[in-house]
């Protein structure tokens, strides 16, 4: 890209005359969008990698103080923690999603776990619409995780917020298990559900499917909203 990027300049210079930084910025931005869409990554990409040079062009104006972007770099840290390893960022699901788990749980005392719970809204929606039931919530990230838990604190929720690796965790313990992942980790997340679940149990994934493993159940949460896809074990 940067050789390209130079090229460009170069011949935009000889051209026009000497070029802005702000200009070189617009050209880099035009072609990092461009090999976004050429290379067929999802379109929220485009936007951030038109943005991204012209960000640099903004910072180095306004001369900002180093400590800044340590603190920004601290706070992705505690929010995405292990993601470089489990390529699962945050998602955020919404009432909708949460609606749909609601009524998919088994009548009478159960145990539900939501992995991966972030803020924890899925496990206090249920913990609150349902008293019968054990409601857990586990995520590896601290800030979340403790956002979650000083949540459940401050509302009495009944809800268990975990901080920790669900691998760790038996999904054998729990009647239902609700994931907001990302492509990657479904297929060991399904052999595991598979390997530990107890018969009658299910997993629920919202968005992603398994790829070889058609769900055994498809919900529809909302117009212009991804799938809710179940599998019964």
């Amino acid at each position: 890209m940067f050789p390209v990027t130079l090229l460009i300049v170069y011949a935009l210079a000889r051209q026009f005359g000497p070029l802005s930084y702000l200009a070189v910025a617009l050209v880099q931005g035009v072609l990092a969008m461009g090999m976004t869409w050429l290379r067929g990554l999802a379109s929220w990409w485009r936007p951030i990698q038109f943005a991204f040079p012209l960000c640099l062009v903004v910072v180095d104006a306004y001369d900002l103080p180093p400590s800044l972007f340590l603190t920004a770099f601290l706070g992705l840290v505690l929010v995405y923690w292990s993601t470089y390893r489990t390529q699962v960022p945050y998602y955020p699901s919404g009432a909708a999603v949460w609606e749909a788990v609601l009524a998919e749980l088994p009548p009478g005392p159960c145990r539900v776990i939501d992995i991966g719970s972030g803020l924890g809204g899925v496990s206090l929606f249920l913990a609150a619409r349902r008293p019968d039931a054990e409601v857990w919530g586990v995520e590896l990230a601290p800030l979340p995780w403790a956002v979650g838990a000083v949540r459940a604190r401050l509302a009495g929720s009944r809800a268990r917020m975990l901080r920790g690796d669900y691998e760790q965790l038996h999904f054998g313990d729990f009647d239902l298990v609700f994931a907001y992942l990302s492509p990657a980790a479904m297929p060991a997340l399904y052999d595991k559900a598979r390997a530990e679940m107890r018969p009658g149990s299910q997993l629920f994934s919202y968005e992603f499917a398994v790829p070889g493993h058609p769900a055994t159940r498809i919900l529809n949460v909302g117009k212009r909203k991804p799938l809710l896809h179940g599998w019964k074990f």
